[in-house]
């Protein structure tokens, strides 16, 4: 797949999710994002850098973790999700915090400038996510740590077929290797090829739960990763796709809700 091609899809689909995106996945997301903030062991007065930091669910833990004499800086290739994340931290009248528009790929900062690099769910999205990892690498100070989540093996997602559902119907071009980061051992890899050291590796196991039928459809298709070929759809096909991702998670139905199986991989290595 064209790499150009991809990033215009996460760019512009992201922009179509960030204002479902916190409704759907802010409490979903929470196993991995605080068990990546745990791996960090982020301390007062350290600078951060989050990258594809999306509304800034991990962002502003961390600037909270570091404190006023710390700082962070959350980035994204979506404007939309930039733009929200600033209005929360103008709300919140929060100095220690900033975000900007960026590919994960070409951070726009110096060598040696951070004392940690964040990245909670977001290396699935890049085309070639060990050039992102190279790159927190590089941005990190001598001894800096980098921590990155990524969903976990496909045989353990039971939301998987979402990617196929779509597919069907249009060419989602998401992200043709998205669990390939979640294979066994394989962000560990990537974090060694990439130059880590002290490099540890934690698979959690998680549960989407969702109140009802709605619920569901809303996160996969308004609030994830394929918003943009959904939002082209006309009534009568997203009908269709609703059905279709129903039936891929029928086994998980409690009551009118589901409880779908997941799994993150979390990994930290040192520069």
């Amino acid at each position: 797949m064209d790499a150009a091609l991809q990033r215009r899809v996460q760019r512009y689909g992201w922009d179509k999710a960030a204002t479902h995106y916190e409704t759907y996945w802010q409490e979903q997301l929470k196993p991995a994002q605080q068990k990546l903030l745990e791996l960090a062991q982020l301390k007062s007065g350290e600078k951060i850098i989050d990258i594809a930091c999306g509304t800034g669910l991990v962002s502003f833990p961390a600037a909270k973790l570091v404190g006023e004499n710390g700082s962070v800086l959350g980035t994204d290739i979506s404007d939309k999700m930039v733009e929200h994340a600033k209005a929360l931290a103008s709300e919140a009248h929060l100095h220690n915090i900033h975000f900007e528009r960026m590919d994960a790929e070409e951070l726009l900062s110096i060598d040696d400038a951070y004392d940690v690099a964040l990245c909670a769910l977001g290396l699935m999205y890049v085309p070639d996510p060990m050039k992102a990892l190279k790159e927190m690498k590089r941005v990190l100070k001598t001894g800096g740590r980098a921590v990155a989540a990524v969903w976990g093996q496909r045989s353990n997602c039971g939301w998987a077929e979402i990617f196929e559902i779509v597919d069907r119907r249009v060419s989602s071009e998401v992200c043709p290797m998205f669990f390939n980061l979640g294979n066994p051992d394989m962000l560990q890899k990537h974090f060694e090829v990439a130059g880590y050291t002290d490099i540890i590796t934690v698979r959690l196991q998680t549960e989407l739960i969702y109140e009802s039928a709605e619920e569901a459809c809303g996160a996969a298709f308004a609030g994830g990763p394929v918003a943009l070929a959904y939002h082209k759809f006309n009534s009568e096909v997203k009908e269709e796709v609703h059905k279709e991702y129903l039936d891929s998670i029928a086994a998980f139905k409690i009551n009118d809700g589901y409880r779908v199986p997941g799994e993150f991989v979390v990994t930290v290595g040192r520069k």
